[in-house]
């Protein structure tokens, strides 16, 4: 591919083919040493479990070039752990923290040139996916699976970027049960948010911010990422049994009372929506999206947070402060980067 055709300041949220992706199996009870391939493809069988009972997981994190030429992956560690997670709560084979590590690293060198330069806004979006692949008609856990690690540089998830943009609430809807798979990264839960979210793009909307399950009472999530408010100097988000614990989200609440400020995990009654002076959507793909208003639309009621159109003050500290331990602007006091070598 010709890179001098990439116009890296306008990339979309999307995949572009790159030149490697690395692959190891889990068979007889093994992992196999990370291997490249140039194939976008992943040959399996018609009855693999992934494919009928959804043993799938996958993570989501980046790599970015900084002003030095290094380049740098955001919570390499924490991702890892994040899978194990996933794999625990749907029983799949858990892959070792070394291995997702070694193919996360692997792929990122291989793609070196696809890695967006500093200043263009851009990054490489790393993707790691684990599926069962044995052949299993009845409702039983795969013996083989595949972990596979792909790249793609990317632009804002929000084609509005760091602007404040509005969601909705859609009372009709459930993301996840609150003792169900909320709480890992799998891709059931995906398939769960996309008739909402189709909805609110239609409507206008950015997200869904979708209540507690059970009593409709309590925000929960949004359907790519997690939510916060600000007011009174803390930084709150809500606590759930059906939330997936956002490694951004966790980054931000570190940052918040590195900025001295108090920070709460509860339960946030949808009312309290009136409150806040700030309001956003974090996970990897956006860090932060500021939140414009929210329409609890079969309520007919609507929650106006961003007075002034404008992201607040609190939420453009936060995102800068983030940025910047992510391109190696702002000192990386808690571990959190992994430079590649």
């Amino acid at each position: 591919m010709d890179m001098s055709t990439i116009d890296w300041a306008n990339l979309t949220f999307g995949y572009m083919k790159t030149d490697y992706n690395v692959r190891s199996y889990y068979k007889d009870g093994k992992w196999s040493t990370p291997q490249e391939t140039t194939s976008e493809e992943i040959t399996m069988h018609m009855a693999s479990t992934c494919l009928h009972y959804g043993q799938e997981a996958f993570e989501g994190l980046k790599a970015f070039r900084g002003k030095d030429g290094k380049v740098r992956i955001f919570r390499l560690h924490e991702n890892a752990i994040r899978m194990q997670s996933s794999s625990h709560g749907i029983l799949m084979a858990v892959l070792p923290v070394e291995i997702f590590k070694e193919a996360v690293i692997k792929a990122v060198k291989l793609n070196d040139r696809f890695i967006p330069p500093y200043g263009s806004g851009a990054s490489l979006y790393i993707r790691p996916l684990l599926i069962g692949i044995s052949p299993q008609v009845g409702v039983k856990p795969s013996k083989e699976y595949l972990f596979v690690v792909f790249v793609t540089p990317v632009g804002p998830y929000f084609k509005e970027g760091f602007k404040p943009t509005p969601v909705a609430i859609y009372r009709q809807y459930d993301r996840a049960a609150p003792l169900g798979t909320g709480t890992i990264k799998i891709g059931g839960n995906y398939a769960a948010s996309l008739v909402a979210g189709d909805m609110a793009h239609k409507a206008g909307y950015s997200a869904v911010l979708y209540l507690d399950a059970k009593e409709k009472k309590y925000l929960d999530e949004c359907g790519p990422a997690n939510f916060f408010g600000i007011k009174d100097n803390t930084y709150i988000t809500p606590k759930s049994t059906s939330i997936l614990p956002s490694i951004t989200n966790e980054s931000l609440m570190r940052l918040a009372e590195d900025m001295g400020m108090k920070v709460e995990r509860r339960q946030i009654l949808e009312e309290e929506l009136s409150t806040f002076e700030e309001a956003g959507q974090v996970g990897t793909a956006a860090v932060i999206s500021p939140i414009l208003r929210v329409d609890d639309v079969e309520e007919d009621k609507s929650y106006i947070i961003s007075k002034d159109g404008k992201a607040g003050p609190i939420s453009t500290k936060l995102y800068n402060k983030l940025k910047g331990i992510q391109l190696g602007d702002e000192p990386d006091t808690h571990g959190w980067i992994t430079i590649v070598e």
